[in-house]
């Protein structure tokens, strides 16, 4: 190994980066906007691990108001956040699908809670709620109240939120860092030799990369149902419908960022930029219920949260086409805007 070739590869691998203004300033931006946007978002008492909901709440009404039931010991703890539900029935939607690990009638003695027997979560907080309100020389103050209907394990919960996932990911790649690289190594501008129009050039990338997403989906769906045994209570149609139209929305959004550019560091840290707040707020992983109101509204601008709401509602509680016709309405606007969006602005060579 001769170090002068080294070196020399060295050289030059270092003098394109720092040329690449737009990679070069994006690795320096790019951390210090991640912590920021992340320092504002998720700072408040909705990031506590655990969230009590309590019930009847008015909307002029705040939850610390409405728990003078429980005892100090409880209500300062914390790592419990406080979540304000409007009625029993809402509280208890919200706690079969682990939004919420305990629900708490407010004004009530001895204390009336409702806590789901496949939550992780709610076994630690009703233990929690015991010590307080149980002393050994005290009583009996408390009374569980038995959830009516279907309890959702949390597993199946999750499924829908890991397969999103992996949809967003494969998506925003496979098409928008795949195609820059494309335009850097000169194939976009030997295919503007040919009659093939923008258009039918991102069209094409659109309907092949949703290909290969449902081929993935459907070999991941098959694999884990064999391991893990979900729970489907909705048809699996309308769900294939729903991860359809997830598909062509992320897919059609990672062509709007291969419209332009030629720096495939550039083009990287724009995808972060988008998956990971993404990934946060859309509720892959956990819910945002008790966050801020505008926290909720903005995770509505994310194509990945649509998805979820109504893989959701078709996997964990059985609706149809018909229920989740609002959020398949949203994906189909946002992915035409996203198509024309991306026809405008493509660039063959920059």
């Amino acid at each position: 190994m001769r170090f002068k070739r080294l070196w020399a590869i060295f050289n030059t691998r270092n003098r394109e980066f720092f040329r690449d203004r737009e990679a070069f300033g994006w690795n320096f931006l790019f951390p210090f906007l991640i912590i920021l946007g992340f320092g504002v978002i998720f700072k408040g008492d909705y990031l506590s691990p655990f969230k009590v909901g309590v019930f009847p709440v008015p909307h002029t009404v705040s939850v610390a108001q409405s728990i003078d039931n429980l005892p100090d010991s409880f209500t300062a703890f914390k790592a419990i956040a406080w979540v304000g539900v409007e009625n029993r029935i809402h509280g208890v939607e919200k706690l079969k699908h682990h939004k919420i690990d305990l629900l708490v009638e407010a004004g009530t003695q001895p204390v009336r809670y409702w806590v789901s027997d496949s939550s992780p979560s709610g076994a630690i907080v009703e233990r929690l709620l015991k010590e307080a309100l149980a002393p050994p020389d005290s009583g009996d103050r408390f009374e569980k109240k038995d959830i009516q209907g279907l309890q959702i394990r949390y597993i199946d919960w999750l499924f829908p939120g890991i397969l999103g996932m992996n949809m967003m990911f494969s998506a925003l790649y496979g098409v928008g860092w795949v195609v820059v690289r494309y335009r850097k190594n000169g194939v976009l501008k030997r295919l503007k030799a040919t009659p093939l129009t923008a258009f039918e050039y991102l069209s094409a990338q659109l309907l092949s990369r949703i290909f290969l997403l449902m081929f993935t989906l459907v070999v991941v769906w098959l694999g884990c149902n064999l391991i893990l045994d979900f729970k489907i209570y909705g048809c699996l149609t309308n769900l294939f419908v729903v991860f359809l139209a997830g598909s062509a929305c992320m897919t059609a959004l990672g062509l709007v960022i291969a419209s332009r550019g030629t720096s495939e560091e550039f083009a990287n840290g724009i995808l972060n930029f988008i998956c990971w707040p993404m990934m946060f707020l859309s509720e892959v992983w956990f819910s945002i219920e008790g966050a801020p109101a505008w926290l909720k509204t903005s995770a509505k601008i994310f194509p990945l949260t649509h998805v979820l709401t109504a893989a959701r509602k078709v996997m964990n509680e059985g609706q149809g086409l018909l229920a989740v016709m609002p959020e398949l309405g949203i994906l189909a606007t946002m992915t035409l805007t996203f198509l024309l969006v991306g026809a405008a602005l493509f660039s063959w060579n920059k």
